[in-house]
């Protein structure tokens, strides 16, 4: 077909990410613009932040970005897509007001969004599309022409997303000893959320008990599993566990914690654990402190063997994965009939996020969606 490689309308695609100090003295002014507006005094950024101190301040995230970025750009180029790549930040440079503001000098006009995050919830998406409308109004308040820009849809499904987690999975299964390994059982973990916020997560008819965000991640770990027991003829046991809660005590989050769920394996008697963080794109500190640091050690004092399998980061698939959804994205808006590449039972996910989608705490505008004021 001709149009395999036209991604018209859009011209240009931006890689929106979380952000993450690249020193010491980034960590508190990094820590102050994730929590802004909470009233969060200065020591206790400093107690939080002692989790980047201890890796000298610098989170891998943007690194890791970065990658993607190059990954990104030469898969493109690898497949005569000739569409700019650029990178924003939602709470640390290159910020993403500054980044739109360069795409709209360069002559951008309708901008493809990639946010870091593959599943629904308010923190995973709509966050994300409050902070575009933000960063368009500014623009607008510049007096600048104010690009269009549409969100990619979620991509937890996607092959391109999956297959590396199965590799992955497969890789640490094999690093295990052998007299472990048949017994081992695969702990799914994912950032843990509200049990609020993961009820009304996804399109208002998904909300109910975890809502999208956690049918989505066991749709995926039992495409996970199903790829495991093909290609090892073995049944592992698993669960979908939490990590890296942080919200006040009296608030209920998703459970088990990840280090309470290797207590209870360990006191059942399992011989060993491989712990897939399926619910994260890239190794960043939640993957490097709380599995490689935090329940690494716990497991280390149990007598646990564990190990954690790799992240998608910029894995070539996923950056095919990524020019996939484009392509399926701008062939949708240009009227084509698409059938859009999902696995599992849930389906593709929808392009435009609907009106009661992952609600915001209190009402704020939110572009890239249904109820954009960006149209």
């Amino acid at each position: 077909m001709s149009d395999l490689r036209d991604t018209a309308p859009y011209d240009a695609l931006l890689l929106l990410s979380f952000g993450g100090p690249e020193g010491p003295d980034d960590v508190v002014p990094f820590l102050a613009n994730v929590t802004r507006g909470r009233g969060i005094p200065e020591e206790r950024l400093k107690e939080v932040g002692q989790h980047y101190f201890l890796f000298g301040g610098v989170s891998p995230i943007n690194a890791q970005n970065r990658a993607l970025l190059d990954a990104l750009r030469k898969d493109f180029a690898d497949h005569g897509v000739d569409l700019p790549v650029y990178w924003g930040n939602r709470n640390w440079a290159p910020y993403l007001t500054d980044t739109l503001r360069e795409m709209t000098a360069d002559g951008h006009r309708r901008i493809a969004v990639l946010a870091t995050s593959a599943y629904a919830s308010y923190s995973g998406c709509r966050q994300y599309r409050e902070n575009l409308a933000e960063a368009l109004a500014a623009l607008e308040a510049e007096g600048l022409d104010v690009p269009r820009v549409d969100k990619l849809r979620h991509y937890f499904n996607h092959p391109g997303f999956v297959r590396p987690m199965v590799d992955g999975v497969l890789a640490s299964l094999a690093d295990l000893p052998e007299d472990v390994r048949a017994g081992a059982h695969l702990a799914f973990t994912t950032h843990s959320i509200p049990t609020s916020a993961a009820d009304a997560s996804g399109p208002m008819e998904d909300h109910g008990d975890g809502g999208a965000y956690v049918a989505e991640h066991l749709d995926v770990a039992r495409l996970i599993v199903d790829a495991v027991r093909e290609e090892t003829g073995t049944e592992h046991p698993w669960q979908l566990v939490y990590q890296s809660r942080s919200g006040a005590p009296h608030i209920p989050w998703l459970e088990p914690d990840i280090c309470d769920h290797l207590e209870t394996l360990h006191g059942e008697g399992v011989p060993a654990v491989v712990m897939a963080p399926i619910g994260f794109v890239s190794d960043h500190m939640e993957v490097l402190y709380d599995l490689d640091t935090e329940a690494t050690a716990k497991a280390a004092e149990l007598g646990l063997p564990v190990r954690r399998s790799a992240t998608v980061g910029d894995d070539p698939r996923f950056a095919a994965a990524v020019r996939e959804l484009l392509l399926e994205r701008a062939a949708s808006e240009r009227g084509r009939a698409v059938t859009p590449c999902a696995l599992g039972s849930l389906g593709p996910s929808h392009d435009l996020c609907p009106v009661g989608c992952c609600p915001a705490r209190a009402p704020k505008p939110a572009a890239a969606g249904a109820d954009s004021p960006y149209a």
